[in-house]
């Protein structure tokens, strides 16, 4: 949990923890329903039920690696405009 202090923070938090789940439920529920008829159709029917669990979790993380690379750039322009004031004067 990266992101903190905001109520749209927790929401993506949150979120992250769902898909994460999603991703978990789906993949064992849907191995252990093909499990009795061929280990081969188990790995791979639950292959596909994990997908819109691990879509979930690339699209969030994308969103809090941006956010953060955003706060990052935000403090680097900050220094800078302090440097250049520095120079200035």
């Amino acid at each position: 949990m990266r992101l903190q202090n905001k109520s749209l923070d927790f929401v993506v938090n949150f979120l992250l923890g769902v898909a994460w789940a999603t991703l978990f439920v789906g993949m064992i529920s849907t191995f252990l329903s093909y499990y009795s008829e061929s280990l081969l159709y188990a790995m791979i029917f639950g292959l596909f039920a994990s997908l819109p669990g691990l879509i979930g979790i690339l699209l969030l993380e994308y969103i809090i690696t941006s956010r953060e690379s955003y706060i990052q750039l935000q403090k680097q322009t900050h220094l800078l405009e302090q440097l250049l004031h520095k120079e200035d004067r």
